[in-house]
């Protein structure tokens, strides 16, 4: 999937069709000149739903459906019978898509599951046909019900990418390496910041044919939590993951202050991310000789006070076989 294609965020116009109006027939037919009222009912406006679907990734289908309208019920016919339903109308979306009101910005309701079906907004109900006005005192009503207007919503859909590992680290940290080595995905890499402007989800085999996934997400800056940079557009993503791995790389000035500042900007925009597994990788650590190493592990071992980490590196295709065994026990635990 190229990085054009990933929409995750679209804004769309639903609504529902109109009841159908009710009849005001009367019976009449061969040597029956007033056989009394016999008009149906209309039928009910059609339904806007939305569906879960594990094979999609991204909304970029719905990137220029703007508006979706469910049709108008049919009108009530003769001898009672009663008019069509409205067709209903269901969009299809990937799991872990969120629903907001427009207006209010209220969350909805969410889809996780796949073949869920959740309605939107609901059709006019269908207008009784004069059939049911008739009465001693009143045996040929010549008046029916219209039908009912349909519903009408602007929503929001978001989506939070569903993966069991969040790679989370400032920009050109080098999370799309890792992602290319680890996995058949193909991100954008290149030697600048902000390579990647949209998640990048690459499957991780593992051993017996076990797999998991593992999400490159945009890279973090000061400030994310209030929206610099691409705030919340990334944070929104490692809200679904299990286990956040966090990439700081060996040549960082200072590499506990770097992992700090990325934990905070976690804390400040949901403190509940700070109760997932974490994992932290000091990526380019082939930069470093062995003294270095035994040196950086003496410090880091005071500073993290119990806090896994583990020295890999992308390029040397170093550490990557314990990096995948420390993932899958951690997701398994």
């Amino acid at each position: 999937m190229t990085e054009g294609n990933f929409v995750d965020y679209v804004k769309i116009y639903v609504a529902s069709g109109k009841g159908g109006k009710g009849s005001t027939h009367l019976h009449r037919e061969k040597f029956i000149d007033k056989g009394g009222p016999d008009g149906g009912d209309g039928g009910r406006g059609g339904h806007v739903y939305l569906v879960g679907n594990k094979e999609l990734w991204t909304l970029f289908h719905l990137k220029f459906a703007r508006h979706v309208k469910a049709g108008h019920g049919g009108d009530g016919g003769t001898a009672r019978s009663t008019g069509s339903d409205g067709i209903d109308k269901y969009i299809e979306v990937p799991l872990g898509t969120v629903v907001r009101d427009k207006e209010t910005n209220e969350v909805l309701f969410e889809v996780t599951d796949h073949g869920e079906k959740k309605p939107l907004v609901k059709g006019g109900k269908g207008g009784l046909g004069n059939w049911h006005f008739r009465s001693s005192t009143n045996q040929t009503p010549r008046y029916s019900q219209p039908g009912m207007q349909g519903e009408e919503l602007d929503i929001i859909l978001e989506l939070k990418v569903l993966a069991d590992v969040g790679l989370v680290g400032f920009p050109n940290a080098g999370k799309s390496t890792l992602l290319s080595v680890l996995t058949s995905a193909k991100p954008k890499i290149a030697d600048y910041p902000f390579t990647t402007l949209k998640p990048n989800l690459g499957i991780v085999a593992y051993r017996d044919y076990k797999s998991f996934v593992i999400a490159d997400i945009p890279g973090i800056i000061e400030g994310a939590a209030e929206g610099k940079g691409l705030g919340h557009y990334f944070l929104r993503h490692i809200e679904r993951n299990s286990t956040l791995l966090f990439l700081v790389p060996a040549d960082a000035e200072d590499i506990k202050k770097e992992y700090d500042i990325l934990l905070d900007e976690l804390r400040r925009y949901n403190p509940e991310m700070l109760d997932k597994d974490r994992l932290i990788a000091i990526s380019k650590s082939d930069m470093l000789d062995d003294e270095l190493k035994t040196e950086l592990k003496v410090q880091l071992d005071e500073e993290f006070k119990g806090i896994p980490y583990m020295f890999i590196s992308s390029v040397a295709q170093q550490g990557l076989v314990e990096l995948k065994d420390e993932l899958w026990k951690m997701l398994n635990n």
